[in-house]
């Protein structure tokens, strides 16, 4: 199986589009920090007193608590409010906007990213074996179909994985190069008390939550190539789950079936950075119903292929 992987692995890094894909994320990362950076710059604001911003923040939070919210924001209004008291007591001002610190802790643009990328390689790398006329020549090889198969999912995974990895390096060195060091911490309510958390730490946790979104993705992109040996309709397919998923879920919020829904589920991100889309969802159900869409996605993938009739 080892072996099997090497050569997918060969096979993709020897082509062009490869490298080009990689260039390009490399590209886009240090236009979006240049961006940012020019944006910053040219908000020309006189600094204001951090403590006079928690303060507001502070009485606002708990005007909004007054108000009839749903559990699981009522919850998290009551864990904002006492981080900001913390911040009070104990003098410590948040990170600043415009800091490397901020960020290198919160790189979830990198997933998005990764995920269009990883799209077109997850699409063909089993349907260009049809339309080159390469699949004869492969499965006459003394190796089980799955075992094919198998080698390729990873590839495509070991792929999103190196982006990620790339992507998170680039936004780093563009931080270091661009941003200013900050002062501050970012705090966490922990279910028992106030925590700060790690910067680098905290960063990779957020790079992890986001690749959930490209493992699943690049998943169905790897079963609508492989069943219907198509990288257009792999790609279109996929892409459109992408860019489509929150407003389908936001359509039908108000139907018990959304909580089921893989859109739903695909941004594990706003557990940290905000609130779930349906009321009193949770990153472990979340995680199940993404591991079930996973394991049927697969299933479909190895089934077609695995009994498939290579001369029709």
């Amino acid at each position: 199986m080892l072996k099997l992987i090497q050569n997918e692995w060969m096979k993709l890094w020897t082509k062009k589009g490869t490298w080009i894909m990689t260039l390009l994320l490399i590209v886009l990362v240090i236009g979006l920090m240049g961006l940012t950076k020019w944006i910053n710059s040219q908000n020309t604001t006189e600094p204001t007193d951090w403590k006079a911003n928690v303060q507001e923040q502070l009485k606002y939070t708990n005007e909004a608590l007054q108000l009839d919210l749903p559990e699981s924001e009522r919850k998290q209004t009551e864990e904002t409010i006492k981080i900001l008291e913390y911040r009070l007591a104990h003098d410590i001002p948040p990170l600043a906007e415009d800091s490397r610190e901020s960020l290198i802790i919160n790189p979830v643009a990198i997933g998005s990213l990764v995920v269009l990328l990883t799209v077109i390689v997850a699409a063909g790398i089993v349907a260009s074996e049809f339309s080159q006329g390469t699949i004869k020549m492969l499965l006459t090889r003394p190796v089980k179909r799955w075992k094919i198969m198998t080698s390729k999912y990873i590839t495509v995974l070991l792929f999103g994985i190196l982006l990620m990895f790339i992507g998170f390096i680039v936004t780093i060195a563009c931080a270091y190069i661009l941003f200013p060091a900050g002062g501050g911490q970012e705090l966490k309510w922990d279910g028992n008390a106030v925590v700060s958390l790690s910067v680098w730490g905290h960063g990779l946790y957020m790079l992890i939550l986001s690749f959930a979104n490209v493992i699943i993705t690049a998943t169905f992109a790897f079963m609508i190539g492989s069943v219907f040996r198509s990288n257009g309709m792999a790609i279109g397919l996929s892409l459109f789950i992408f860019f489509t998923g929150n407003t389908i879920v936001l359509l039908l919020a108000k139907y018990e079936i959304v909580k089921y829904l893989v859109f739903t589920h695909m941004d594990l991100t706003v557990y940290e950075n905000g609130y779930p889309f349906i009321e009193g969802m949770t990153i472990t159900f979340s995680l199940t119903v993404l591991a079930v869409y996973l394991v049927i996605f697969l299933v479909i993938s190895y089934m077609v292929f695995t009994k498939r009739d290579i001369t029709a």
